[in-house]
């Protein structure tokens, strides 16, 4: 597997990959309803700031992304997905692993996320690697206005939760 960064060229390979990946979620009923994939626009902002990331198979087919951006001094991952045909290989953690990579080498204070927090491929995975659950005063109004607007799309607000690692 071979990680890089990610170009515009790339971008409708990394749509499919995370329309791919929504049926897992489906599956662990962290998501309902019509699929959807991240827009141009989006992924640009990731690609701006230098943080889109994608994992190829050994034939440099993209396999999964990392996308994230820098607001208040911390990287904000906003999609991470792997096809199905390789999750639990290491995929999502090697991508991981780059964007805090980058965002230390950046001198960042830490990172933010928000995912489900029941799917075990989701909130248990990022404990493992050092994030943990915001609530109450510790959620910054920026988390929270990413809570609302998930919830506005139709994500279930009882399944979501904001995350921080620090470094």
């Amino acid at each position: 597997m071979l990680i890089r960064r990610a170009t515009i060229a790339d971008f409708d390979a990394l749509r499919a990959i995370e329309l791919a990946a929504f049926e897992t979620l489906r599956a662990a009923s962290a998501v309902s309803g019509v699929p959807s994939a991240s827009s141009d626009q989006q992924l640009q902002r990731y690609l701006d700031d230098g943080l889109l990331e994608v994992a190829c198979d050994h034939s440099g087919d993209p396999i999964g992304f990392c996308g994230g951006y820098i607001a208040e001094h911390l990287l904000h991952i906003g999609e991470m997905d792997v096809h199905p045909n390789w999750q639990q290989q290491g995929v999502g953690r090697a991508l991981l692993t780059v964007a805090l990579d980058k965002a230390r080498a950046q001198r960042l204070d830490g990172a933010t996320l928000t995912t489900d927090r029941f799917a075990p491929f989701n909130a248990p995975f990022y404990a493992t690697m050092g994030f943990r659950t915001l609530a109450g005063d510790e959620l910054p109004a920026r988390l929270r206005e990413i809570l609302a607007e998930e919830a506005k799309i139709g994500l279930d607000p009882a399944r979501r939760v904001a995350m921080m690692l620090r470094f």
